[in-house]
């Protein structure tokens, strides 16, 4: 496969970056600053911003997949994916998106999400108000191959790999210990599965560690 990688060089990028090299797959890493990623083989680096990406960056790719983060601007969570919809429209690349957990379904009526339970740090709040905006665009589309690609609860960056994860649906899960809980690593496995695996198509799954 030819995977592209948007925002290749932040933490979920770069391991998401590394398990695709590590795959045989070549990769063209889109970065800001190309100072932040080192030449590998099977790695093209590409400086350009997401924002001034057009439709023709985006051609001849199997994969693409967002990997986008801001904690200060938020409204530009929604606002990239609004871009990314637009030029990747006729696309026939698979299109997985880095989410946020605060919008997995706490019911079987999907009624109730995780960002409305009562131990949902306020903190957090405002950052997954907006990711849950930038799914919403993506369920509003049709003519894109799109899957949004929930983390754990809790999403621990330096934990180490295991293998031992659980691709899930919409509806929170927990694993046999009573955590929704993860590494950056374990998930970036489980995004290169999802790329991998046609059955994941226009929809949210979520990850957790087992």
């Amino acid at each position: 496969m030819k995977i592209a990688i948007l925002a290749a060089s932040g933490r979920v990028g770069k391991l998401i970056t590394d398990e695709a090299l590590a795959k045989g797959y070549a990769v063209s890493a889109f970065v800001r600053d190309n100072k932040k990623l080192s030449p590998k083989p099977n790695l093209t680096i590409i400086q350009k911003d997401i924002f001034s990406l057009n439709a023709s960056d985006l051609q001849g790719f199997d994969v693409v997949i967002d990997c986008f983060g801001e904690w200060k601007q938020l409204d530009l969570h929604k606002k990239h994916i609004e871009h990314l919809v637009k030029i990747l429209k006729g696309n026939k690349a698979k299109f997985l998106v880095v989410g946020g957990a605060g919008s997995l379904y706490m019911d079987k009526s999907h009624t109730t999400q995780l960002i409305d339970t009562p131990n949902f740090p306020d903190e957090y709040k405002p950052l997954a108000n907006a990711q849950t905006e930038g799914l919403k665009v993506l369920r509003g589309v049709s003519d894109i191959n799109w899957v949004f690609v929930s983390p754990p609860a809790e999403f621990v960056a330096d934990a180490p790999k295991t293998g031992k994860y659980k691709i899930i649906g919409e509806e929170f899960e927990v694993n046999d210990k009573g955590e929704s809980k993860g590494s950056y690593a374990d998930y970036a496995s489980a995004m290169i599965e999802i790329a991998e695996n046609p059955k994941y198509s226009k929809q949210r799954v979520g990850v957790i560690g087992l």
